[in-house]
């Protein structure tokens, strides 16, 4: 079956169930598959865009002001954009900010993504939250054309996210040195010149404020492929190690990364941090397990508690696999917890410099709460020093 939508929706979603959403196309000309999530942050569009992590998945922005301060090359957290395309409710307006390089439906376009503008996006979330994050196929045709029974097919034939392994398709390919540090007023991204820490960075699909953030806090970062051995990151002689974000399932890339990162814990007394994929394999590595959730969490305004402290975080969070904390072993202690949930949210190995977290201490976007984390690492170097 086709439908002709004449000068009205010129992009169309269908989801594998048969639900179809029509709207407004936007960005590049084309049609893709993915699985759907939804996102609450309310700015931070093109950090999202470009989030490693979300490989293999469309973006549906809760928030319906997206393209309103346009780009920057500043803010990409990769090369380009990452997700697969970007569902919005109303359509991206023309720029207002004095950091805008250019319109985000533009560099959409130059970067080969697929958006849709004019969708019921509270509908959409709330059929995410009760039925899971649905496999979709997005298409855009100015012509306003589409074969509904092909399109369906397509998503029907997406094959998901459990056990690929996404990590391989977006790290590195080979090391590379990084000293730039978080952005500062006035003079934007200042180089690190006097670091006393040599980290290695295991690139699952590290963003960059990640990086930035090691480097802030002293740290002089070599970033490694995700494939890389631990004879390779060993001969880096690092004073720490850090397990970075990315995408897909952990237990597919923890075929390679997990026996990695088991050889490091039992050959060396060096600290480790994880963030979000990172966390998933650490516990992996130590004995615990990982699933897939309903609708997984996406956002930048996720609680979070310490149960160390009491204390309570405000996080950003990108991630569809969780920790069973039910399965983490004699000696490793559950650190955080959602608050929405109360699925893991933090690691640590009791007696040891080993710790992670599921959510995204660096932000962009979001908020800055957690940055203490990154100079626990530090403190965790200077003191085996």
């Amino acid at each position: 079956m086709t439908h002709s939508a004449g000068t009205h929706p010129t992009a169309c979603l269908a989801l594998a169930d048969g639900t179809i959403f029509y709207g407004r196309g936007f960005g590049a000309e084309g049609s893709t598959e993915a699985e759907l999530c939804f996102n609450t942050a309310m700015t931070g569009y093109q950090e999202i865009m470009t989030d490693p992590s979300y490989a293999g998945q469309i973006v549906t922005f809760t928030f319906p002001h997206v393209g309103n301060v346009g780009v920057t090359p500043e803010d990409d957290e990769a090369m380009d954009p990452v997700a697969s395309g970007m569902v919005v409710k109303w359509d991206p307006t023309e720029p207002s900010n004095w950091r805008a390089a250019e319109p985000l439906s533009d560099w959409l376009a130059k970067r080969g993504r697929i958006a849709i503008g004019g969708v019921d996006t509270r509908r959409l979330t709330r059929a995410i939250r009760q039925q899971g994050a649905p496999h979709v196929a997005l298409e855009h045709n100015p012509d306003g054309v589409f074969d509904i029974e092909a399109l369906v097919a397509r998503a029907r034939a997406f094959p998901g996210l459990v056990g690929r392994d996404l990590a391989r398709d977006v790290s590195c390919t080979q090391s590379y040195a990084w000293n730039e540090k978080r952005w500062a007023w006035p003079e934007g991204y200042a180089p690190q010149t006097e670091a006393r820490f040599k980290v290695v960075a295991l690139d699952y699909g590290a963003k960059r404020n990640i990086l930035r953030c090691l480097a802030s806090a002293g740290c002089e970062v070599t970033v490694m492929p995700a494939t890389s051995t631990a004879e390779d990151v060993l001969a880096q002689n690092p004073d720490g190690i850090f397990l970075s974000n990315g995408p897909g399932d952990p237990a597919a890339t923890g075929e390679y990364a997990v026996p990695m990162i088991r050889e490091l814990l039992d050959e060396t007394d060096l600290p480790v941090f994880g963030i979000c994929l990172g966390h998933q394999m650490l516990a992996r590595a130590l004995g615990a397990h990982t699933v897939k959730m309903n609708h997984g969490h996406h956002g930048a305004n996720h609680p979070v508690r310490d149960n160390e402290t009491g204390k309570v975080e405000i996080t950003s969070m990108n991630h569809g696999f969780t920790v069973d904390s039910q399965t983490l072993p004699e000696g490793v202690i559950e650190t955080h917890v959602s608050l929405f949930d109360g699925s893991n949210c933090g690691i640590r190995v009791a007696d040891r410099p080993v710790f992670s977290v599921q959510y995204h201490p660096e932000a962009s976007p979001g908020p800055q709460d957690s940055y203490y984390l990154f100079e626990r690492f530090a403190a965790a170097m200077a003191e085996r020093a």
